[in-house]
């Protein structure tokens, strides 16, 4: 990740400072003691008047929370799921613009100011692309396949930062209280109100889960999946199969 740390500490915080919106970054937590300080140092540099960090835990038993405690980080808690925890976070947010990251995602320079500058009428959400790091050269196929499968369908996955305007978000009702395929099912409602605005700079998300079982079994159960709940399985049941 030193090339994602790189890039984030190039941050310019006198630029955040002059953002034209409020950011309100959500993030969603469980026992993630293991990548938070990389994400703590991360995110560091976006810390300014016009940018509010909140980490929404669900139930760790690890130190997340007391890491986050301790680097000055507004911790929530929140029943556990990723949809609740997220949507708690938003709850208590008080940005305009709201950006969903993953404690194990990135944002490159100048993220925020791209978010703001999108949304700016045309556009009422968004995503980045995204950079899978890790090992295996098929981490780079997956993610050109999955910046351009997004691109074409307009669903955004989470791992690519989804922001949406507070308005919009609202009036979609949130994300679907669901174990899983909630950023799918967002998407799908936000597409009603328009496109997305599919922002080039792009995270860098971990491959832990693609190196832990297996680039390809990964990306075949990931396909599999989608192709069930796109034909209506319900998330609860797809949920079983993605542990």
């Amino acid at each position: 990740m030193s090339r994602a740390h790189a890039q984030l500490r190039a941050l310019d915080a006198p630029g955040l400072r002059a953002l034209p919106r409020s950011v309100s970054i959500i993030t969603p937590v469980l026992d993630e003691a293991h990548v938070l300080p990389a994400w703590l140092i991360a995110v560091r540099a976006l810390r300014c008047a016009q940018v509010e960090l909140l980490l929404v835990d669900g139930g760790s038993t690890d130190d997340t929370v007391a890491l986050a405690r301790a680097a000055g980080v507004h911790v929530l808690c929140a029943e556990r799921g990723r949809a609740r925890q997220m949507n708690a976070g938003a709850a208590q947010a008080r940005g305009e613009i709201l950006l969903f990251l993953h404690a194990d995602t990135w944002l490159p320079a100048g993220a925020l100011a791209a978010v703001a500058a999108r949304l700016d009428g045309r556009h009422c959400w968004g995503r980045f692309d995204v950079r899978i790091a890790g090992r295996p050269h098929m981490l780079r196929v997956i993610a050109w396949l999955m910046n351009l499968r997004s691109r074409l369908s307009g669903i955004a996955t989470g791992d690519q930062a989804i922001f949406v305007t507070r308005e919009a978000f609202e009036r979609v009702g949130g994300f679907p209280d669901q174990p899983l395929m909630e950023d799918i099912e967002i998407s799908r409602r936000l597409l009603r109100l328009g496109a997305p605005a599919c922002l080039r700079l792009k995270v860098v998300t971990s491959g832990r889960r693609w190196e832990a079982r297996g680039t390809w079994r990964t990306m075949l159960l990931m396909w599999q999946l989608r192709w069930a709940y796109w034909r209506g399985v319900p998330a609860s049941e797809l949920a079983g199969r993605y542990r």
